[in-house]
């Protein structure tokens, strides 16, 4: 029986020659800075060549999913451009639905993205209660969710690799 499982220490340069797009949100600034700050670091850690990373700016966390479509799309020789995506951004509490309404079509359209077009579309974007939610997950007492959304895409660009090659 075969079993697949990323291991974190003997998979650090396995992604050389991936290609990794990164979408932020920029609604909150500053939040998306540190959101992206350590997902870089993280994919950096697993050998991604930085010249084989493009960051995308949108406006907000509504505006990810048409954007990771657009790349995702992207094909060349045959083959997708991209070999992950990873969304930043934060979606906070207000008053009124309109928190309901961007999250849910958010998360909806970037897992839309990744189970259509097969690439892992990881999802990096806080929807929280309120600023302090949000800044203890984007850096502060609760880690950071952008190293988490880029770990989730590595992982399964390695599985992915695993289910794509296996031998029986």
């Amino acid at each position: 029986m075969a079993s697949y499982k990323f291991n974190k220490q003997d998979s650090l340069s396995f992604l050389k020659d991936s290609k990794i797009a990164v979408i932020v949100a920029y609604f909150y600034k500053d939040i998306g800075d540190n959101l992206l700050s350590s997902a870089l670091d993280t994919i950096d850690r697993y050998g991604v060549d930085s010249d084989n990373v493009n960051i995308f700016y949108v406006p907000g966390a509504f505006e990810i999913p048409l954007m990771a479509k657009k790349l995702a799309q992207q094909t060349t020789n045959g083959s997708n451009v991209y070999d992950g995506i990873i969304t930043l951004g934060a979606v906070i509490q207000g008053e009124t639905p309109h928190f309901d309404y961007v999250c849910n079509e958010c998360s909806r359209g970037v897992a839309d993205v990744s189970n259509n077009y097969e690439i892992p579309v990881a999802f990096g974007v806080l929807t929280t209660n309120n600023m302090e939610q949000t800044l203890n997950r984007s850096g502060g007492n609760k880690g950071n969710k952008g190293e988490e959304a880029a770990m989730a895409m590595i992982e399964m660009l390695y599985l992915i690799d695993k289910a794509d090659t296996q031998i029986f």
